[in-house]
């Protein structure tokens, strides 16, 4: 055959290699997305699992008669030179932050991070970590609320059947803990319902300027503000010799701030990066059942089959949620 008509018609043999190649070149960008996304997957997991362990570490914490102020002032002392370490990285890598996105951040910090965080460990000193997780699940739920009362943001008729199971799961566990938590469950999750709603509240705020600024930047310097909340906070209330503790509050804390704070934030923003914000969320809703089986394990909390359906229904409730784009 001339060459320029094998050019312009092609051996059979050597068409059907071009054919070959490409098809194993598909196979193998098909292979490399799923392996990239299996690991994102994995990563989100990770990432929920070890920041829903918090609430463990917090109840073995306070094992040792120590208080929400303490527990807090401790974690965020340990997690500081972290994220401190990252604001100075972004301060010198992007452009400088105006007096008004600063002010923005002040607020966020002391909303997301410090009142969140504090109203949190408050709760768990009276409810068990299961429930602890379902109400801080309900974020999204409030987040939506807020939308519709505030910011006359339309809910459709799935979204209102989202809702009410992710609430009907709550309110099943609620009152699963009354009846067997005593009379300090109402006040413990009123305190987890407040944080939900604050942290929701920092949420719808801090869109805007997460899009601006960057979201590991806001977060480093909200936990920067947040930590400097936390330790005011300490002094004011407790004297400095309760910084003296034994040697297991101190490596519980180190893992409550390591393992519990500073790792999730990255394992989340590298998942984003991989598998995108709405599929991370949804990895997320691992969290509950961790939390549920660590409890069990670890703190010797039991596991009821009300419990179990109560996590089912919040759990439905947020994933129908999290499938609506425009949430």
């Amino acid at each position: 055959m001339l060459p320029g008509l094998r050019v312009l018609c092609g051996d059979a043999p050597f068409a059907k290699f071009n054919l070959y190649n490409y098809d194993m070149t598909a196979s193998t960008l098909a292979h490399s997305a799923r392996k990239t996304y299996l690991l994102g997957l994995a990563i989100a997991i990770a990432g929920a699992v070890l920041f829903s362990t918090k609430a463990i570490v917090a109840k073995l914490l306070y094992r040792y008669r120590i208080d929400a102020v303490t527990v807090l002032a401790f974690r965020m002392l340990f997690s500081l030179p972290f994220f401190i370490t990252i604001a100075w990285w972004k301060s010198t890598s992007q452009t400088p932050l105006s007096t008004a996105d600063s002010g923005r951040i002040i607020v966020l910090g002391l909303l997301g991070y410090y009142l969140s965080s504090f109203l949190d460990f408050l709760g768990l000193q009276y409810i068990s970590v299961g429930l602890e997780r379902l109400i801080l699940f309900l974020t999204p739920s409030f987040v939506l609320l807020i939308s519709f009362v505030f910011l006359r943001k339309k809910i459709g008729k799935l979204e209102w059947l989202a809702l009410g199971v992710a609430y009907l799961g709550t309110v099943l566990v609620f009152i699963h803990d009354v009846t067997l938590g005593g009379a300090n469950v109402p006040l413990g999750g009123l305190f987890v319902l407040a944080s939900a709603f604050s942290y929701a509240l920092y949420l719808l705020l801090s869109g805007e300027l997460v899009r601006r600024v960057g979201a590991l930047r806001l977060v480093a310097y909200a936990m920067c503000v947040s930590t400097i909340a936390c330790v005011a906070q300490f002094f004011a209330l407790r004297p400095a010799m309760i910084l003296v503790q034994p040697v297991g509050v101190y490596g519980l804390s180190a893992i409550n701030a390591v393992l519990c704070t500073v790792l999730p934030v990255f394992l989340t923003m590298i998942a984003i990066s991989r598998i995108g914000a709405a599929t991370t969320s949804q990895a997320g809703m691992v969290g509950p059942i961790s939390t549920l089986l660590l409890g069990a394990i670890i703190l010797d909390e039991p596991i009821t089959g009300i419990q179990v359906a109560g996590t089912a229904l919040v759990l439905a409730g947020i994933y129908l949620l999290s499938r609506k784009k425009s949430i």
